[in-house]
């Protein structure tokens, strides 16, 4: 059976910009046989990422991603239904999805690797599991339940960067769900603020590509901010941090605006910006979401209840064709996305 797949065609360098044309599609030929163990899948939805981003370098800078491989099929977030099983777990006509799907249409994994999905706890959206009942769902539940130390009824500000991206949209929501009085959110264009407020919640949002930021916040958050659910890093960052109180909480989710420079993660803050997190004792410790899978089970609940109460509100934006994989990817590493960025391989759900 011939099927399409994407490869990584070349690297964009550790300093450079990911371009669509850093991937390619191709033709292969899939095995007509499937050995004990395996199932047979057809994709029906694959998911992009910023943290793909350090698998394009040849070294990922992290001991838990691995590198993807020049001219070998890209993986990541996927979702599909089995046609064919040879495992015991899984039938013909499951839904199932791995952190490790390849890009391509239909494929021959190992049965191990996958996990059974309730499309109940989705309302029948398959995607919404790459996504807020996923394991961005679960990266701002579990991030702001760790690390952000929130006390219902004590007036917390949150600030959220990247507020209109995949964990960010949800941050903000979660965050006045369990017990912040007011959320701010940072994102990059109008749209994007007028989103936040008159759709997700959020009490406030800064476009940082108009005006004064740091001015922005102050008028927004007079109380200064309690807890800052950090997407971006960078200068956005700096500025945040600066208006941050005395034993606030830095929820270290990612740093976007660094993933296209050599440098570490999570990097380093500017020697006066540091000043200001001893001084005021703020934590900023690495949160790594896959640390907690004993927290995964009910999270999954919780962000679906959420959701079915409508309680949740979930955005995403869905590219469709497995051909334009790159050109969704690049979209989403320079914010032409709204929520969740998905890309539609295919949406026939019967067999």
């Amino acid at each position: 059976m011939i099927i399409q797949r994407v490869v990584l065609n070349s690297r964009p360098g550790k300093n450079g910009n990911p371009v669509a044309e850093n991937f390619r599609i191709e033709e292969v030929n899939l095995p007509n046989n499937i050995n004990e163990g395996q199932v047979q899948v057809r994709t029906l939805y694959l998911s992009v990422d910023p943290y793909m981003r350090c698998r394009m370098n040849e070294d990922t800078g992290s001991d838990y991603i691995t590198p993807w491989q020049l001219s070998q099929v890209v993986d990541g977030g996927g979702i599909g239904i089995v046609e064919e099983s040879k495992h015991v777990h899984f039938t013909k006509g499951d839904f199932v999805t791995s952190f490790y799907w390849p890009w391509q249409t239909k494929a021959i994994l190992n049965g191990n690797s996958l996990e059974k999905v309730d499309p109940q706890l989705a309302n029948g959206h398959l995607s919404y599991f790459l996504g807020a009942i996923g394991m961005p769902g679960l990266t701002s539940l579990i991030g702001i339940q760790e690390k952000g130390h929130i006390t219902a009824g004590s007036n917390q500000t949150m600030v959220v960067s990247g507020a209109a991206g995949a964990c960010g949209s949800l941050a903000g929501q979660i965050g006045h769900l369990m017990g912040c009085s007011r959320v701010v959110g940072i994102c990059g264009t109008q749209e994007k603020c007028h989103l936040l407020t008159s759709e997700l919640g959020f009490d406030a949002a800064i476009n940082y590509k108009k005006g004064n930021v740091a001015e922005q916040l102050r008028e927004f958050c007079p109380a200064g901010v309690d807890v800052y659910f950090d997407n971006v890093g960078g200068d956005i960052s700096d500025t945040v941090i600066s208006q941050m109180n005395q034993n606030s909480h830095i929820i270290l989710c990612g740093q976007i605006s660094q993933y296209n420079k050599d440098v570490p993660y999570p990097p380093p803050l500017p020697p006066a910006v540091e000043a200001i997190q001893k001084e005021r004792n703020i934590t900023r410790e690495r949160f790594l979401v896959l640390n907690y899978k004993d927290k995964f089970e009910s999270g999954i609940l919780q962000l679906s209840q959420w959701f079915k109460e409508g309680k949740l509100k979930i955005k995403e934006t869905v590219v469709n064709g497995l051909e334009n994989m790159g050109v969704a990817f690049q979209s989403m590493m320079t914010g032409g996305n709204i929520g969740k960025q998905i890309v539609c391989i295919s949406e026939e759900t019967s067999l």
